[in-house]
C-alpha cells in the first residue's frame, strides 16, 4: 500500500463497476479512467466489490474477501501450475480455502443457507470436509482461479489508475452476512448459540426516519474471541483490501465504538440496547501496521461524542452530505460552512436519491427554503432542479473538505430513475447503469472547470 496525503485537495466520482455500461471489468474501465482524468478527477470511489448473496446488494456478500465473479469479463483456462496462482493461493489461504469450499457446498445444497445443511456439513466435520475437498477438487481449483483472475484484473486497473494519478477508494461493510463463508468457517468469532444460530442481530434504533429502527439481521462479533485471536480475521481483511485500494471507507463506523444489539427473535429494532465494543484496540492494532491509516469513517446518523473522539484519535476523515444540510441546526456537519478539512464532502450517497430526484420530491415549502438558502431564483423555462444540483456540486467542490465526491448520477444530472438503492427495500436496487452517450465532452469540460476553480485539479 502506497502512502497518500489525504489532505491534498482532490475530487472524485462514486460509481460502482456494475454501473458501467457493460457492468464488467472490461475495456469500459480504461475508458472510464480516461474520462475521470479528462475531467480532472483524482479519485474513483466504488461500493464493496464482494460476491453478493442471492440478491445484488454489495453489502450482503458470501465472503468478506472474495470479489464478485460476475464482474469478470474474461476467464483464462485454469493453469494450476502457474507460479502466480500458486503464490496467490498460499498468500490468501486464510480465507480462500473456506470460500471455495463454501461455494461448492452452497451449489450442492441448491443455495440453502449453511445453517440448514446436514449436521456434518454445517459443523464442518473433518472427515466430511476432506471428502468434499477430494470429490470437488477440480471445482474448488476453478473457484480459486476465478478469484486469482479477478485480483489480477483489479491490480491491472489499479496500475492504470496510478498512471493517471487516480486513487481507488474502496468500501468495507462493518458487518458480514450470516450466510457467509466467514461465519460458517469461524462461528466462534460471532455471537451464535450452541446450534450456531444467531443470538443477536445488528441494526440501529428508532429515530426520526423510522419509528421501528432498522433491523439489518447481520450477526454481531464475539469481540472477546476476536481479541483472543489477536484480531486475525480483521487484520487479514484490512490487509487484503489495502492491496486493492488506496483509500477505504468503513461503513457504519459507529459500530467500532458501540453497537445496537437486538435479540434475534425480535422482528424490529425497537427492543435493543447499545453495547460498547473494543474498536479502539482494533484500530490501534491496524495503526501499528501502517504509518498512516488511509481510512474514511462513515459517521452518518446520530453520532455520539465517543464516536467522534475515536475518529479523531486515529485522524480519520468523516463524511458530510450536502442533501442533509437543510435543517434548522446551524451546527449541522452537513452544512457547507461547517465542513472541515477532515471530511469527505458529498452531494449525496448511494443510499440517497439523486440530487435532482431529492429536490423534486420535497414539499413546496421545503423547496422554497432550499432555494432561499442557495440564493436561487426560479426563472420561467429554466430547470430549477438542475440549478439546485449545480449549486450543490459547486458548494461541495468549494468546501474545505480535502476530498469531494460526486455520485455519477449527479455528474450526469439524472433524476430518481437513476437511483442506486432505497434502504429498507429489495426490488429494483443496485441495477442502474449509465450509457457512454450520456457522458459527452461538454459535460466533461464543464466539470473540469468546476474542479479547476475549486483547486482540486489533479
Amino acid at each position: 500500500m502506497s502512502e497518500i496525503d489525504f489532505y491534498k485537495r482532490r475530487a472524485g466520482v462514486l460509481l460502482h463497476p456494475t454501473s458501467l455500461p457493460s457492468g464488467l471489468l472490461d475495456d469500459d474501465v480504461e475508458h472510464w479512467l480516461q474520462c475521470l482524468s479528462d475531467s480532472g478527477f483524482g479519485v474513483w470511489q466504488v461500493l464493496p466489490l464482494g460476491d453478493p448473496q442471492n440478491g445484488l446488494s454489495p453489502y450482503q456478500c458470501s465472503s468478506a474477501f472474495a470479489i464478485n465473479p460476475s464482474l469478470l469479463f474474461r476467464l483464462l483456462p485454469v493453469n494450476s501450475a502457474d507460479k502466480g496462482f500458486v503464490a496467490f493461493c498460499q498468500k490468501q489461504k486464510f480465507w480462500l480455502d473456506d470460500y471455495a469450499l463454501f461455494k461448492v457446498l452452497r451449489r450442492y445444497f441448491n443455495d440453502v443457507s449453511w445453517n440448514e445443511w446436514p449436521e456434518e456439513y454445517k459443523f464442518r466435520h473433518i472427515k466430511k470436509m476432506q471428502q468434499v475437498r477430494l470429490q470437488y477438487a477440480e471445482t474448488i481449483t476453478d473457484l480459486k482461479w476465478q478469484q486469482y483472475q479477478l485480483q489480477l484484473r483489479w491490480l491491472e486497473i489499479k496500475q492504470h489508475a496510478i498512471e493517471k494519478n487516480i486513487l481507488l477508494f474502496g468500501d468495507i461493510p462493518i458487518f458480514v452476512a450470516y450466510d457467509s463463508a466467514d461465519v460458517w468457517a469461524h462461528p466462534d468469532w460471532f455471537m451464535l448459540d450452541g446450534d450456531e444460530n444467531m443470538l443477536h442481530v445488528t441494526g440501529v434504533p428508532p429515530d426520526y426516519f423510522s419509528t421501528t429502527g432498522q433491523r439489518w439481521g447481520n450477526p454481531h462479533y464475539n469481540w472477546e474471541a476476536m481479541q483472543s485471536s489477536d484480531y486475525a480475521w480483521w487484520i487479514h481483511r484490512i490487509k487484503y483490501h489495502f492491496e486493492l485500494f488506496d483509500l477505504l471507507r468503513i461503513d457504519h463506523f459507529r459500530g467500532l465504538e458501540s453497537v445496537w444489539v437486538i435479540d434475534a427473535a425480535c422482528e424490529t429494532a425497537i427492543d435493543g440496547y447499545w453495547q460498547h465494543v473494543p474498536g479502539d484496540a482494533l484500530l490501534e492494532k491496524i495503526k501499528n501496521l501502517y504509518k498512516k491509516l488511509p481510512l474514511v469513517a462513515e459517521d452518518l446518523g446520530v453520532i455520539t461524542p465517543q464516536v467522534v473522539a475515536l475518529r479523531k484519535r486515529y485522524k480519520l476523515p468523516g463524511m458530510s452530505i450536502l442533501q442533509f444540510g437543510f435543517d434548522e441546526f446551524e451546527d449541522s456537519p452537513h452544512k457547507p460552512q461547517n465542513i472541515d478539512e477532515d471530511k469527505v464532502a458529498y452531494t449525496g450517497t448511494h443510499d440517497n436519491d439523486t440530487t435532482i430526484g431529492w429536490f423534486n420530491s420535497l414539499e413546496d415549502h421545503i423547496k422554497s427554503y432550499v432555494l432561499e438558502k442557495l440564493d436561487i431564483e426560479s426563472i420561467e423555462g429554466k430547470d430549477i432542479s438542475e440549478q439546485v444540483l449545480q449549486s450543490l456540486v459547486v458548494q461541495a467542490m468549494e468546501s474545505r473538505a480535502s476530498l469531494c465526491i460526486i455520485p455519477m448520477q449527479d455528474f450526469l444530472s439524472l433524476g430518481t430513475e437513476a437511483r442506486m438503492n432505497v434502504p429498507g427495500t429489495i426490488a429494483g436496487n443496485w441495477k442502474w447503469k449509465f450509457q457512454w452517450r450520456q457522458l459527452d465532452n461538454e459535460r466533461i469540460n464543464v466539470m473540469r472547470e468546476k474542479i479547476k476553480n475549486s483547486h482540486r485539479l489533479i
